[in-house]
This record gives structure tokens, sequence and C-alpha cells, in this order.
């Protein structure tokens, strides 16, 4: 009854989470699909007698009986392709970018589609078996099925069209890219998730609540958390951002305060807070950074030894990190006063984004040339401390790759670029 209860604070967050699976969207279209055809049962008797018997009933059963054959085929065939382009992705450029793809919305909406006119057909086919839709009163049903043939016509040509690019590399990154620069935005115009930014030690009277079993904190349900503080006047502490991996037994957040109802407490905080076996893009900006530099990394395999994917990805970070805030510094009041949460750290975002290619490519000069000025730009970054970490870097990645590249001349022409020299050379 508790979580009943707070779902209006926790509405926003649950119905973009639905919005993006697919289950979602074609149970949508199978229920449109049902009211559609109760509203042309409504509208058949306003049409008058002259003209609805325009149009005889075996028209509307050749359409009919066309869309329920041709979903059907459609339908598995769209299935095997979208199977087959997830597998192909997660082996060529990281296996969790397969959880990007499955929420394509295009994707999503062209089977929903596909589904939706099939239920349509098949029960307007019995409708009409039945004697509920007779002969001579055919014709809202049969606009009706033209319009849904229609419908069908149009996702069949975007779907083949977005074919084109489904699963390639460009539309991958790219789609990386666009949904962590809206999480990014999201957790900057909400800084510290709408709570109090905390960047001291855990509070000695602070006590801990344990969590109950292994797993990533996908989602934060801040706001509801906030109202639970409130009633119980405590005051939460949660020190594991969203993404990080807690183990069973270990402290899910701290607690400071002494609440009369302890267990009740405890039982509504774990409902609050979503633990699963995978690391989502929900609140979680740095994870978008982590699978581009997987894709970059993967790129520089002996196997694939592709150095261009990598610097292009470099370039897709640094535009990413160039929106960074420090989220301490905002003059915006926190909504959620008895919530403290972590901001996110410039080094942890760095570190997600530059240092396995930093790593994977340190032989390669062109690599951490593009490498060296994608920090050197966030070097100059407004604010000082991403600006400090990002020069830090720069010079330890230099000292890395001076150490792997064997010619002298590359390794001069890697020090031109370090941030220190101000060069904007390429």
């Amino acid at each position: 009854m508790d979580l009943i209860r707070r779902l209006p604070k926790m509405a926003l967050q649950l119905t973009r989470h639905y919005a993006r699976q697919l289950w979602v969207r074609v149970m949508l279209m199978g229920l449109l699909a049902f009211l559609s055809l109760g509203l042309t049962q409504l509208v058949e008797p306003f049409v008058p007698s002259e003209l609805a018997s325009g149009v005889p009933g075996s028209s509307a059963d050749r359409l009919l009986n066309l869309i329920a054959s041709a979903m059907l085929a459609v339908t598995t065939f769209s299935l095997t392709v979208m199977v087959s382009v997830y597998q192909a992705s997660s082996s060529q450029w990281t296996p969790r970018v397969h959880q990007l793809i499955m929420q394509d919305a295009v994707t999503q909406n062209t089977l929903a589609a596909f589904t939706g006119a099939f239920v349509f057909s098949l029960v307007a086919i019995i409708l009409r078996e039945t004697g509920i839709y007779v002969d001579d009163r055919a014709l809202v049903l049969f606009w009706t099925t033209v319009l849904v043939l229609a419908y069908v016509v149009f996702s069949l040509i975007r779907w083949v069209l977005h074919l084109q690019t489904l699963g390639s590399l460009i539309d991958t990154t790219r789609q990386i890219e666009e949904i962590t620069l809206r999480r990014f935005e999201e957790r900057l115009q909400t800084p510290c998730l709408g709570a109090c930014s905390w960047t001291d030690d855990i509070p000695s009277e602070a006590w801990s609540l344990n969590s109950e079993r292994s797993g990533y904190v996908q989602h934060v349900f801040a706001d509801a958390l906030q109202e639970v503080a409130v009633e119980h006047d405590v005051r939460l502490f949660l020190h594991r951002a969203v993404g990080s991996f807690i183990f069973a037994n270990e402290p899910l957040l701290w607690i400071v305060g002494e609440p009369d109802d302890p267990e009740k407490l405890e039982h509504e905080i774990v409902q609050l807070l979503v633990l699963g076996d995978v690391r989502t893009h929900d609140q979680d900006p740095r994870f978008g950074l982590l699978l581009l530099s997987e894709i970059g990394s993967r790129a520089l395999s002996p196997g694939i030894n592709d150095p261009g994917t990598a610097i292009d990805v470099l370039n897709r970070m640094a535009k990413i990190l160039g929106r960074y805030r420090d989220e301490t510094s905002t003059d915006t009041a926190p909504r959620n006063e008895h919530l403290y949460v972590r901001p996110l750290d410039p080094r942890d975002l760095l570190m997600d984004a530059f240092g396995g290619i930093a790593r994977d490519g340190a032989h390669l000069l062109e690599v951490q040339q593009r490498l060296q000025k994608a920090l050197g730009s966030l070097a100059h970054h407004p604010d000082p401390g991403l600006s400090s970490v990002a020069a830090e870097m720069a010079r330890e990645y230099y000292d890395r790759a001076s150490e792997a590249l064997d010619w002298a001349a590359d390794r001069d022409r890697l020090s031109r670029h370090l941030p220190q020299t101000g060069s904007t050379s390429e």
C-alpha cells in the first residue's frame, strides 16, 4: 500500500521506463485495434442506408484476409531481422549495446503496428463471421480497414529505410551519444537527482541499511525517498551512485535519525532503490561513456585494427563531456532536502571515457594525438575541477604512450599535443 500511495512521485520515471518496452507498445496497439473496431460499431448506425450499402461486405473481407495473411509473415520476418541485428551488434561492438538497440523507437513502433494490424484483422474477421458486421452495413469497416492498411504500408516503408543503418557502427555510436547527452543534461538540470550535494564523509551517527541481494543500482526514486524520509523524520545518505554494483550485505545507504518503526522504513526504502543484474542508461550518464569507450577499445583490437573508429569515439565523448557542469556550484535549491547524493566526479567521468582507449591505443600515434587533443579541449573547460583533471590525465596518458611508442619522432609529434603547449594542430 505504501508503494501505491507513492506512485504519483514515481509516475514520470515509470512512464518513461515502460514507454521504451516493446511489450507495452504491442499491447497498446492491440488495444487500439479493439477500440477502432468498437468505434466502427458506434459510427455505422449514423451512416445513411443508401451510402452504407454502396460498399459490399466482401470488399472488406478481401482486405481483412490480406492483412491477416501478410502480417504474420511480415512480423516473423521483422523479428528475425531484429534478433540478427542484436546479435551482430553485440559481437561486433560490445555486448552491452544491445540494450540500446532493443529500445529503438522505429523498430518497436513497426513491430507494434504489424501486431496491431494482425489483431485488428483477426477480430474483424471473427465479427464478420458471427454476423455482427452485416454485408449491407460494412462501409465504415471497409474504410477503417483501408486506413489500417495504409498505416501498415507506411510502417513497412519506414522499417525498410531504417534497416539501412540499424546496427551499423555509425548509427550505434550516434544513438549512444544521443542518449548519453540526454541523460547527462537531465542529470545536470536536476543536480544530484534533486537531492542535496554530499561530498563529506559518512556522518558518525549514521547507521547503514544493507542490501539483501547483489546487483547494479539501476534507478533511484528520489522524490519518493524524500517523502519517506520526511514521514520518518530521518535523513538518507546515498553514497553509491546509480550504476554502482552493490554486493549482498553491503551498505545500500546510510540513515541519520531514529525512526519509530525502523523495519517499515527499511522496507519502504528498498522498494524505491531498484537493483538489477545489468546497468541501464536511466539516471546513469557514465554508462553511455563506458559503452563508447568499449566500442573504441574493441576497434583497436588486433582482429579489427580500426583506429578511425577510436578517433570518432574520442570526438563524441569529448563533445559529451564538454557539457559538464559542477553539481555543487548550482544556485538551485534542492527539492529533496532529506536526501543526500554524491555529485558526479570529473575523474570518474574521464576514466570511464578515455581510460580504455588510452590503454589499448597507447602504441598508435594517431589515436594518442586525438586523445591529447580531446583532453586538451577539456583542459580549457570553464569548470576548474574538470579542467585540472583533464590536464593531469593528459600528462599521465602521454607518459604511457611515450613508453609504448618506439620511434622518437612519434614521441616528439605527440608531445606537441600536450595541453600545456596550447597546440591546436591536428
